[in-house]
């Protein structure tokens, strides 16, 4: 039931290209200029289905699961190195393989947003627009308290133990993702669905404990280095939809989206939660495509 549900909902055919000896799964969907949409944890591809098919006519949208997401491969510690900079060199070569070097809008949630503007931060060139939805591209804010539940997760042998044991990660998200239209039960297995033993959730532990806090912390360094730069991007076209209910990304992100980038285009969501493009897809789909079209370069 799960698997035809998943075929009705997800109805691309999906491709992978190998990183070394890893299968690397992405969407390419369609043609024109290139959308790249990176999704965050735990999430995968499939949280940006609607996207895809809202814009395939006009553009080519690539959209992968990051290694140890969605129908990547999940390999062990042994194989894999989930950090940041890993992260950031497989879209690297996933682009550079497709010949996507120029004219790219990033399109950007949770974890996403690191990795796609650190990967900007590397080639600004190829950069020329962004939609943001509930992330970030710099350090947590001063006024941001770290959420116990992140805490524990990410510091703690029980917080392992629930989010490999239990899916605990995965499964709250599930419920806490979205406020204005709760996930139904089968969409919140869809969501589930790559994550259904110990092995298969590495990647949303790992990603929890890659969070740089403070100096010191492994990548804090580089996410303050690309933090530093993110002024590089102020003249590009940039669209921001914020759920403002969201636990983690909520207004003292959003505050810096804004102090950072004053002349951004903001759509605000009081009564949306994290899955932004869940709970208001129909508001915040037509805005992205009313966005891509009026900066459409001539």
């Amino acid at each position: 039931m799960v698997t035809s549900r998943l075929e009705r909902e997800y109805p691309f055919t999906g491709r992978t290209i190998d990183l070394d000896g890893l299968a690397y799964h992405y969407l390419d969907e369609g043609s024109g200029l290139p959308l790249v949409m990176l999704h965050g944890n735990p999430s995968w591809s499939f949280y940006y289905r609607n996207l895809v098919t809202a814009l395939a006519g006009r553009y080519r949208c690539i959209v992968p699961d990051h290694i140890g997401c969605g129908l990547s491969d999940k390999p062990s510690d042994d194989r894999y190195d989930y950090t940041l900079p890993r992260r950031v060199d497989d879209l690297e070569q996933l682009l550079d393989r497709l010949g996507i070097t120029e004219r790219i809008t990033l399109v950007l949630h949770d974890w996403g947003g690191m990795i796609g503007m650190t990967f900007a931060s590397r080639h600004p060139e190829r950069i020329e627009r962004l939609v943001i939805l509930n992330t970030a591209a710099f350090p947590l804010p001063k006024t941001k308290p770290f959420p116990l539940g992140l805490r524990i997760c990410r510091d703690t042998k029980l917080g392992a133990l629930l989010v490999r044991g239990f899916n605990a990660f995965s499964v709250a998200a599930s419920y806490v993702g979205c406020k204005r239209h709760p996930m139904t039960p089968e969409l919140r297995a869809l969501y589930q669905l790559p994550y259904d033993s110990w092995q298969n959730r590495i990647a949303t532990l790992r990603f929890v404990q890659d969070i740089p806090l403070a100096p010191g912390d492994r990548n804090f360094d580089l996410i303050s280095s690309v933090a530093a730069g993110l002024d590089r991007f102020c003249s590009l076209p940039m669209l921001i939809c914020w759920g403002e209910l969201d636990f983690v990304f909520d207004r003292h992100f959003l505050a810096e989206w804004e102090r950072r980038f004053p002349e951004a285009e903001i759509h605000r969501f009081a009564d949306c939660g994290h899955y932004i493009l869940e709970d208001a897809k129909e508001e915040v789909v037509p805005l992205i495509d009313r966005f891509l079209e009026r900066t459409e370069p001539s």
